[in-house]
């Protein structure tokens, strides 16, 4: 607020600076009108008349600040009884072309010309006809007119132009933030799925320990390995999601963690055989290093999410993945399960599914999932492969 303060009394200080020096300079244009004046007509009794309507006029010239119509008709009044109230009357004239429509303009500018008519008739010009003065004082008017309309239109020109440049800049800051809102979310999201992946591992080994306690103890250990491993993992990616819900800026993977291509669903299915998990999988894929990575991405995150679900809803039974399709034609991922005892063995979010269909539609693929007529869960999926 101080510092808006110091600008208001610094923009007050240069406009009594500017109307200074603008009554100054106008001033001397109007001793100037008298003196030659008063030396061509050699009428000293018109002295008093012109030096006091020459100070008038001036002093009206702060006045067209804020009142420039009220101003310049002021100023046109006393050119009609003084020459000495010409140079006022035509920055009075000015001053409203450059501020107001041109129909008002152009009334002052009638005004003006009126003004210097009449105050031709009674101190006409010697050796100048009436006829050659109305067109001098015309054209003289009328350039006026045009030169302050011409000002004014440059000027809201560039106010548009300056607006239209700030609001491109908010638009581009507000495009920028959404974008990284969007990739920060799509990345959580990425996060989101493997550490649901990781926890519903732990959850099985967990399992497999609660209801074997009578396995050797080198199995108990290597179980008991495969968690603490498993929980550091889940620890570490836990943190890479919160890190990316924090960070304002957004440049790639935390950590540099690579995005999964589709040559890493073998590795997926092995870790899940790991774990304890009987798959059925069958891929019968043409020209899989031709698939667009993106593509691929999706068909990890799919199959990712179909064997976390079956191990939280239906653990200990087998689950059948089958992945098949080739370029020109789509990628068709079907897996299912049975349908287990309705308890789930790890909780959840309960938005997997609803986030994997929205991640597949916007791949231009479909989803569909649902129990099917023999009571078997069925995910199915495809996804275009363009040539």
């Amino acid at each position: 607020m101080v510092g808006g303060m110091e600008e208001i009394c610094a923009a007050s200080g240069r406009d009594r600076w500017a109307n200074v020096i603008a009554v100054t300079a106008v001033g001397a244009l109007s001793g100037m009108t008298i003196f030659g004046r008063q030396a061509g007509d050699l009428q000293p009794g018109w002295l008093a008349l012109d030096v006091v309507v020459g100070i008038v006029a001036c002093g009206l010239i702060p006045v067209l600040g804020r009142y420039p119509v009220q101003g310049a008709l002021a100023q046109a009044a006393l050119a009609m009884l003084s020459p000495a109230a010409t140079p006022p009357s035509t920055v009075g004239t000015l001053t409203v072309a450059q501020r107001r429509p041109v129909k008002t303009a152009a009334l002052v500018a009638a005004a003006g010309v009126v003004g210097h008519f009449v105050q031709e008739l009674w101190r006409p010009i010697n050796g100048l006809d009436l006829g050659w003065f109305i067109v001098l004082d015309v054209a003289v008017h009328a350039a006026l007119l045009g030169w302050g309309q011409w000002m004014q239109a440059r000027r809201q020109l560039l106010n548009s132009l300056r607006e239209r440049a700030l609001r491109a800049e908010n638009e581009q800051g507000r495009r920028v933030a959404e974008a990284r809102t969007l990739e920060r979310t799509k990345m959580a999201r990425e996060m989101h799925d493997v550490l649901a992946h990781r926890l519903s591992l732990l959850a099985t080994y967990a399992g497999a320990l609660e209801y074997r306690p009578d396995s050797s103890p080198e199995k108990l250990a290597k179980a008991a390995g495969v968690i603490r491993t498993g929980v550091h993992q889940a620890l570490e990616e836990l943190r890479e999601v919160i890190s990316v819900l924090r960070d304002s800026e957004i440049d790639e993977l935390p950590g540099g963690r690579p995005q999964p291509t589709f040559g890493d669903l073998a590795g997926l299915v092995a870790e899940s055989r790991d774990a304890g998990t009987e798959i059925r999988y069958a891929e019968t894929v043409a020209a899989a290093e031709s698939l667009p990575p993106a593509t691929g991405r999706t068909a990890y995150r799919v199959v990712q999410e179909g064997l976390t679900n079956a191990r939280k809803h239906a653990a200990g039974h087998p689950v059948t993945l089958v992945v098949d399709g080739k370029p020109g034609e789509s990628l068709r991922i079907e897996l299912s399960n049975p349908s287990g005892n309705g308890v789930p063995l790890a909780p959840g979010s309960g938005t997997g599914l609803v986030g994997l269909t929205e991640r597949v539609h916007l791949a231009g693929g479909t989803l569909d999932h649902g129990r099917a007529p023999d009571g078997r869960f069925r995910l199915e999926a495809s996804l275009p492969w363009p040539l």
